[in-house]
């Protein structure tokens, strides 16, 4: 079986790949992301995700390495994680009561010849209005400090989002449905990689 390797450290990536029937051994890349930069934020998320997955796939002789890297975008800014507490308060106050799209770029890489396939998946995110007092509450638990974004759909910040529009899987970090596009394009089919304990 094809061994599936997971370029993150993320552990809403790792357990959603799990949920949906995939055992992927981790191998975190180390690339340094502020050294990077793009001109859009859907350029930049990709290039991150090629760069976590050509480090990882380096080192490998086979297996489908999955590199990825999400951010949001607002007014045309991207937004990773919050650098502090400060930061994720301020970030909140400029996202309530909008919408922003959540961009993860993917990159698959075939271990064994090199192929490469990638794209950037692009999900609306409507945010609530939470009162300063809630933000305040919300940062000091420090999920927002963790994540793109400096929110959850799956933890504490769902309370704060009001709906989304499009792939729910993609702002937890990884769209299972471009992904099984990209596995088609490298002649990999999802079924064939299931894990049947």
């Amino acid at each position: 079986m094809t061994q599936i390797v997971l370029a993150s450290a993320s552990p809403a990536r790792l357990a959603l790949l799990r949920s949906a029937g995939l055992d992927p051994k981790v191998i975190v890349s180390g690339v340094d992301e502020e050294a990077i930069t793009a001109e859009t934020p859907a350029e930049l998320c990709l290039t991150l995700a090629r760069a976590k997955a050509s480090v990882v796939a380096g080192d490998l002789t086979e297996g489908l390495v999955v590199g990825c890297d999400s951010m949001l975008e607002l007014d045309g800014k991207a937004y990773g994680k919050p650098s502090s507490p400060q930061e994720a308060v301020a970030r909140w106050r400029l996202m309530r009561g909008r919408e922003g799209r959540l961009l993860t770029g993917h990159c698959v890489i075939d271990a064994a010849d090199g192929r490469e396939v990638s794209e950037v998946e692009a999900t609306v995110v409507r945010f609530g209005t939470p009162a300063d007092e809630e933000i305040a509450a919300y940062v000091a638990t420090g999920e927002p400090l963790r994540v793109a974004g400096a929110f959850t759909l799956d933890g504490l910040g769902g309370w704060f989002v009001e709906g989304i529009d499009g792939d729910h899987g993609n702002v937890l970090g990884i769209s299972l449905p471009l992904l099984r596009r990209l596995f088609g394009e490298l002649g990999v089919s999802v079924p064939a990689l299931w894990h049947r304990p």
